[in-house]
């Protein structure tokens, strides 16, 4: 088994528009630096230069918030499912 990750719509375009892509099980890091060896130009759009995930993207482990759980730590296990939303603001004022 392995961890699925459920990538969105505009990261989509590093994936070859695969909606789901696999990776080995870890931490949420060794998560973002799976992708990145698989998907080059992913990791920039996840993390700052410092390494830190972007402040408007959002990580869930199986539903969980990893903001509540152990940040980048979070491990991440065979049959988790991961699901990276990217936060969107806008409306009428």
């Amino acid at each position: 088994m392995a961890v699925q990750v459920l990538v969105p719509t505009p990261l989509r375009k590093f994936t070859n528009n695969e909606e789901t892509v696999t990776v080995a099980p870890g931490t949420i890091s060794s998560l973002v630096d799976d992708l990145e060896a698989q998907f080059p130009g992913i990791k920039a759009r996840l993390t700052d230069d410092s390494g830190e995930l972007r402040r408007f993207v959002n990580i869930y482990v199986n539903e969980e918030d990893i903001r509540f759980l152990s940040g980048k730590d979070t491990a991440v296990v065979d049959g988790d499912a991961i699901s990276i939303v990217p936060a969107i603001a806008g409306g009428a004022s």
